[in-house]
């Protein structure tokens, strides 16, 4: 019993070790681009409509490290601002699929060609489903935008993304003001929003790490359309950040499903959620409700095709399909430690609920 204990801590521990370095670089360049891409200037950028701006949504979109519920309300502003539907679900598909700290933590756990194979898809996902909802709404006219716009499904007053443009006070770039606000977005709000769902990922990943044998999903869960259609069902109703969708995609892949019908969850979970729905349904109408959600499963299910037909190499050489015994933790490098120390420090706000004073 304690040697199994010991092995699933271990387990757990691998997880962090891999993942700390890359997501506390992802902070960082987290908090510098909060002084670039604020709420005030993407809804000055976006706040018109056009096939470019549903490009330029989607390409900004894919940086930004906002959760499926903070995304909403800086989305839904540009609505107010003037944005076209397809603009404003392009940004909505885009965002919370990936984001720089998710990036470098898909490099982390799933290697170079699969992070790279996620930012390609996000992009893509954002543009279909801009330009599907602008031809199936083509005909219908623009309702004047309501004030409130929804109300957020991870802690109230907590998501990265729900501050208004007019709450951000605009700062010279290299002041020492905006440089705290920076800290503090990368070290602050974004890992207190995403402590719970990301430690949620990483315990239950060491779980299955060290309980679930290689390979035993395999039967239950084949590969193809049946797996990527089963993805789709777990994905689109549950809410999972990009960030904590990584582990459990590759805890997918250890325990034998295959790597598409993993990345065909990394790619609807963070996308779709049931709250998020209800308020697309609301703000965008029906069709363009329908139509985002065609969009995120077509390309979700055609990226999954790709990596399981042309690039299964890349899962060979995925850093969490190698493990080490316990007794090799004193070779663990002082800085990776470290890492995780801090990583795990920066956790502790959010998963007490602190509040901290921070805005986006």
């Amino acid at each position: 019993m304690t040697d199994k204990l010991i092995e699933i801590g271990w387990a757990i521990l691998q997880v962090v070790f891999m993942m700390a370095p890359y997501l506390l670089l992802g902070f960082a360049i987290a908090g510098v681009l909060s002084l670039f891409f604020t709420p005030a200037w993407v809804s000055r950028h976006l706040g018109r409509r056009g096939l470019w701006q549903v490009v330029k949504a989607a390409l900004i979109g894919v940086p930004l490290p906002l959760c499926s519920c903070g995304v909403l309300p800086l989305a839904f502003s540009l609505r107010k601002s003037g944005a076209g539907k397809g603009a404003t679900v392009s940004f909505l598909a885009s965002t919370p699929q990936t984001g720089v700290d998710s990036i470098f933590l898909t490099y982390s756990l799933l290697g170079p060609v699969i992070a790279l194979l996620r930012i390609i898809a996000a992009f893509v996902s954002g543009i279909f489903a801009g330009l599907l909802t602008d031809w199936v709404c083509r005909n219908e006219e623009e309702p004047e935008m309501r004030e409130e716009t929804s109300s957020c499904c991870c802690n109230k007053g907590s998501c990265s993304g729900e501050e208004t443009p007019k709450a951000i006070k605009e700062h010279t770039v290299w002041s020492r003001t905006s440089w705290m606000h920076a800290f503090q977005q990368g070290f602050v709000v974004l890992p207190r929003d995403m402590a719970r769902p990301l430690l949620v990922g990483v315990l239950v990943a060491g779980l299955v790490s060290a309980l679930v044998p290689e390979g035993l999903l395999a039967t239950y869960i084949p590969p193809g359309p049946m797996g990527y259609l089963l993805a789709l069902l777990i994905g689109i109703p549950m809410y999972v950040c990009s960030a904590s969708s990584v582990p459990i995609a590759a805890l997918l892949i250890q325990a034998g499903v295959s790597p598409g019908a993993a990345m065909v969850f990394m790619i609807a979970g963070p996308a779709t959620n049931s709250a998020a729905v209800i308020t697309l349904w609301r703000e965008i109408g029906q069709r363009g409700t329908l139509a985002y959600l065609v969009a995120i499963s077509g390309v979700a299910i055609l990226f999954g095709y790709i990596l399981d037909s042309f690039l299964t190499v890349a899962i060979k050489s995925a850093p969490i399909l190698h493990h080490h015994a316990a007794s090799e933790a004193a070779q663990i490098p002082i800085w990776q430690w470290g890492s995780a120390v801090i990583f795990l420090i920066l956790l502790v706000p959010g998963l007490f609920k602190l509040q901290s004073k921070a805005t986006k």
